[in-house]
């Protein structure tokens, strides 16, 4: 019988593509895609519009730019994984400015993701059906729009991906006996699942679940009687481990409370607590767990298929999951388990954790974190193949007829979304309808102050204003700095030379508190926007306003 390597250079002399060679054809059509999505946006100044996106370009460059440089600058509620990221190309104030410094991680993300989810679908199917997979992620308009800003959700879903292939890797070789092989596979899957901890909180969630598996088959197998492969095993859950007890030592360090991220000033949990006016219901599905599970699934379906046929995407994507699982068992369930996870991981957030989602066609009829739907999109683009594929081994004769049909299904429906404009599209201009002519005349109004000027200024909600004009976030006194900010709060004319009052902010409401020594010198106000106003302390700063 002909060695593995003996027909992998039969294959190659016969013409036939190797996996890394197909692996290499759709990363490469994926990063043309991506640098397509790019190209486009970036001409029509679409990289910035998620308020989201400012604010994670903002605690990247703060780590460097800032009065107390350094990771506590990381803040406590988002993880740190993103920002990490984001450091090396933050740096460049140009790249800043424009949202590059976003793109590229979030682009690489995208690719990997591409890659990731074909890697998987060939373990069941051959190139034919797995370029529907791949298709099916990777033309996904909203999808490619998420891959050239600075936001999170590409990143988790290549680490999602990647957990599954490595979890069905582990998984096969156990099944094969290759000990070896397994050891690289667990250590390959710890890394992910750190690295899905560090990025967003339904990572430890997803660490939990794939550790879970990999532990029993480890047990059932008996894998774990040998010395080196139970080495192994206990590293990876130690490492596996230290990962979120590591963010609740940070925020205990740094903050006072291992849980300040859910409970503190800046949770999700705190941000409903202000915004929510009191008597009323916060939000739809706010402890109603059905109605919390429907809005997420909408949001998921919304974002995949056009409006019509989300409904069919949803069937076909059971369908092919009650296939895959009954067809190939333990070896399609990593998949099935973690891409159909966000369902509940979200149903559960909307109902009882502070996340509220907002669709254009149901109540409140507005948008907000349609996002999350995206993490459906691996679901979306493996399962209905397997539906495709029990079509394919029941009529063999006519695959390619099948495999056509469904291509050009996906095409077309991504070409409505496309027309439609992609759900996540629609939220981020919304988010910028009124934030950007805001920050505008805000930053028109900054850029007359002296260049070394400091300002005391609450930069979560608006430092957009400072990004446009690249003011150097070290002479700022925000609420990244703790001490110096509280300290600042209880004497603004004291602490800088200009102090910017956006209504409703602490600055705004020390202001109020301590108006002693601080000289009004502008108002600004935007529709759908709170007013700013620029205040100079009589302490020694000066106004020096630049010709115009």
């Amino acid at each position: 019988m002909p060695s593995n390597k003996r027909s992998l250079s039969s294959s190659r002399k016969a013409g036939v593509p190797t996996l890394r060679e197909e692996m290499k054809l759709v990363s490469t059509l994926a990063i043309l895609l991506t640098a397509a999505a790019l190209a486009y946006c970036a001409r029509h100044g679409y990289l910035l519009l998620y308020g989201d996106a400012v604010a994670h370009l903002h605690i990247a460059r703060r780590i460097f730019d800032s009065l107390n440089p350094g990771f506590s600058q990381l803040g406590s509620v988002w993880l740190p994984l993103p920002h990490l990221l984001l450091l090396p190309f933050v740096q460049r104030t140009d790249w800043w400015q424009s949202g590059l410094a976003g793109a590229i991680p979030s682009m690489a993300s995208y690719v990997l993701a591409c890659a990731g989810i074909y890697r998987l679908a060939r373990r069941w199917m051959r190139p034919l059906l797995a370029i529907l997979v791949f298709a099916a992620l990777a033309l996904n308009p909203g999808l490619l729009y998420m891959s050239v800003t600075a936001m999170t959700e590409p990143l988790y879903l290549a680490l999602m991906i990647w957990s599954a292939v490595h979890l069905t890797s582990f998984e096969a070789a156990l099944r094969e006996a290759d000990a070896a092989a397994a050891r690289r596979a667990l250590v390959r899957l710890t890394l992910v699942l750190i690295a899905a901890v560090f990025t967003r909180y339904d990572g430890w969630i997803l660490g939990t679940l794939a550790w879970l598996m990999a532990a029993y088959w480890t047990l059932r197998r008996g894998w774990w009687k040998e010395p080196a492969n139970a080495r192994v095993f206990v590293v990876c859950t130690l490492l596996l481990l230290a990962a979120p007890l590591s963010w609740l030592g940070y925020n205990w360090r740094m903050y006072g409370d291992p849980l300040d991220f859910l409970r503190g000033p800046y949770s999700a949990k705190a941000i409903a607590e202000r915004t929510t006016k009191p008597g009323s219901l916060p939000y739809p599905g706010w402890h109603h767990l059905w109605w919390a599970f429907l809005y997420y699934v909408k949001s998921a379906k919304m974002g995949a298929a056009p409006l019509r046929c989300g409904r069919w995407l949803l069937l076909m994507t059971a369908a092919g999951t009650a296939y895959a699982v009954v067809q190939y068992r333990s070896r399609a369930l990593p998949a099935a388990i973690l891409f159909w996870l966000p369902v509940p991981f979200y149903a559960y957030s909307v109902a009882y954790g502070s996340v509220p989602i907002f669709l254009p066609v149901w109540f409140p009829h507005s948008y907000y974190n349609t996002r999350y739907g995206m993490e459906m999109l691996p679901a979306f683009a493996l399962f209905p193949a397997f539906a495709v594929l029990a079509a394919v081994n029941k009529w063999p004769q006519r695959k390619r007829v099948i495999a056509a049909f469904a291509l050009a299904i996906i095409v077309a429906g991504s070409a409505f979304l496309l027309r439609d404009t992609p759900l996540v599209f629609q939220e981020a201009k919304a988010n910028a309808a009124t934030r950007i002519p805001f920050e505008r005349a805000l930053a028109e109004k900054l850029i007359l102050l002296p260049p070394q000027a400091t300002l005391l200024m609450y930069t979560s909600a608006h430092v957009g204003a400072l990004q446009q004009i690249g003011f150097p976030l070290r002479q700022t006194i925000n609420e990244g700095d703790y001490k110096l900010w509280h300290d600042a709060l209880a004497d603004p004319a004291a602490a800088a030379d200009y102090i910017i009052a956006i209504d409703g902010d602490p600055v705004a409401q020390a202001a109020q508190k301590h108006p002693q020594n601080l000289e009004l010198l502008f108002v600004i106000c935007s529709t759908g926007q709170p007013c700013a106003r620029i205040y100079r302390s009589t302490l020694g700063a000066r106004l020096e306003v630049s010709p115009s």
